[in-house]
């Protein structure tokens, strides 16, 4: 009898609560596409431009893949992707997200496959940015695109997290390919990127402690320059523009006419001109004349060149007379 009271008390329930909902379509957490300047990393300016931001909320952080613009014939996108880890609480519904310390073996994996077919060797040199050490592999495709894969972990020393403080950490990754920009402008991108995504709480600071000032501030005998660093090299230049395409001119050639080239069959060309040369307008005239030996200097020079100007007192009937004649 009890029992036969609770299963009706239960299926009462059931209906009202059936009533009382609101019937409305939830969509589940899951990646969504963010605006693009939500990025939580930016690349440097004059980079590559970002396409789109799909992002993924989980209990213990947030991961986002940033698609970059590709100008390259190798398969696969440009892409930045970063990964935030720590207890934020950000979609504690999903669960936590795994991850794992940087490892050989596991680059290796991710390198084989950023991009397919292009050999890529990872470098043997000591590099850092802003923000750390990180380590890449560089390569180049059979059609002359280059390729870089680059990755970073951003984690506060262990002395550091022994202080119940800094716990922390994010990872990139970098994949760019490009036909026209040679391995040093790639690499540019990796010393320009800004982090601009934080932690909410100090305890999950992954850079740890600031570094305390130069020991040279305020010291005797140790002068600073305006404009000189001498023990730093020189800075990484940021971000690349690609090689304007060539474009080859048409060389200016002397048009001849065929007719002027060669006379045409069957007509016989003209002689040669005799007699003295006519001179061009604006040439200066020229002779081969002999000026006559037994003529006198002075003679030349009292020649008169150009039209005779008539005196006035022969103009009109005064003219014809003798004295005019002469």
């Amino acid at each position: 009898m009890h029992l036969r009271k609770t299963i009706s008390l239960v299926a009462v329930a059931g209906m009202m609560a059936g009533c009382t909902s609101t019937g409305g379509v939830r969509q589940p957490s899951g990646p969504e596409t963010v605006a693009p300047e939500k990025a939580l990393v930016l690349p440097p300016p004059g980079g590559p431009s970002i396409v789109s931001v799909v992002e993924r909320k989980s209990g213990n952080g947030v991961e986002q893949n940033i698609s970059l613009f590709t100008s390259s014939s190798v398969p696969g996108q440009n892409f930045l992707k970063v990964q935030f880890f720590g207890a934020s609480g950000a979609n504690p519904g999903v669960g936590n997200a795994g991850f794992s310390m940087i490892n050989e073996s596991g680059i290796a994996r991710e390198v084989a496959r950023s991009a397919p077919g292009v050999p890529m060797a990872t470098s043997a040199t000591f590099l850092q940015n802003s923000y750390g050490p990180f380590g890449y592999a560089s390569g180049r495709s059979q059609a002359g695109d280059t390729c870089i894969y680059a990755w970073q972990q951003i984690r506060s020393s262990v002395a550091a997290n022994t202080q119940a403080r800094n716990f922390g950490m994010i990872q990139l990754r970098l994949r760019l390919c490009d036909a026209r920009a040679s391995e040093r402008q790639l690499l540019g991108i990796v010393y320009g990127y800004t982090v601009t995504g934080t932690f909410d709480g100090e305890i999950w600071n992954p850079y740890g402690h600031a570094p305390p000032a130069d020991a040279a501030l305020g010291r005797t005998g140790q002068p600073i320059y305006p404009d000189e660093d001498g023990y730093r090299a020189s800075p990484m230049p940021i971000g690349y523009e690609p090689a304007p395409a060539l474009v080859s001119r048409p060389r200016t050639a002397a048009v001849r006419s065929s007719s002027a080239a060669q006379p045409a069959q069957g007509v016989a060309p003209l002689p040669a001109p005799v007699g003295p040369r006519v001179p061009l307008p604006g040439e200066t005239p020229q002779t081969n004349a002999k000026p006559d030996a037994a003529a006198v200097p002075g003679d030349q020079s009292a020649r008169a060149i150009g039209a005779a100007v008539p005196s006035p007192d022969c103009i009109g009937d005064a003219a014809m007379t003798a004295a005019c004649r002469r």
